[in-house]
């Protein structure tokens, strides 16, 4: 599935920056708030909706919304484009399939120094206690 599909369900706000930057920051709505709904999306298909639902369940809001934020640009467009490519990276990070790990086990020759170093370290400590003269 391509990610860039999805941007035909987003919907975009812009609100007031918060933070230092003098008058603009009163006057300009540079702050991009993206949203999008994995619940009510018609481009999911339900397999692609539980994943997302699963996996970014901590970042949705109890409506099955995906809200992501942007404010350190100082433009409107800047903005809007950080949260569109925060968007499509968190998109295509659900969507990633972990590699499968192959169980492996240590080889005859480290299992072999393992032993004989613990038995080195024993004999290193053995040497240490007291000798009892009966």
């Amino acid at each position: 599935m391509n990610p860039t599909q999805l941007l035909a369900d987003v919907q975009y706000q812009f609100a007031r920056s918060g933070g230092a930057g003098g008058q603009n920051v009163n006057k300009v709505a540079t702050k991009a708030e993206l949203r999008f709904s994995v619940r009510d999306s018609a481009l999911l298909t339900d397999p692609q909706r539980t994943v997302l639902l699963e996996k970014l369940a901590n970042k949705l809001t109890t409506e099955g919304e995906l809200v992501l934020t942007h404010q350190t640009e100082r433009t409107q467009l800047g903005n809007k484009e950080k949260v569109t490519k925060k968007f499509l990276k968190l998109i295509g990070k659900a969507f990633e399939t972990p590699k499968p790990r192959r169980a492996t086990k240590p080889s005859k020759s480290a299992v072999a120094e393992r032993i004989s170093n613990k038995k080195h370290k024993g004999d290193i400590k053995a040497n240490r206690k007291k000798i009892a003269l009966d």
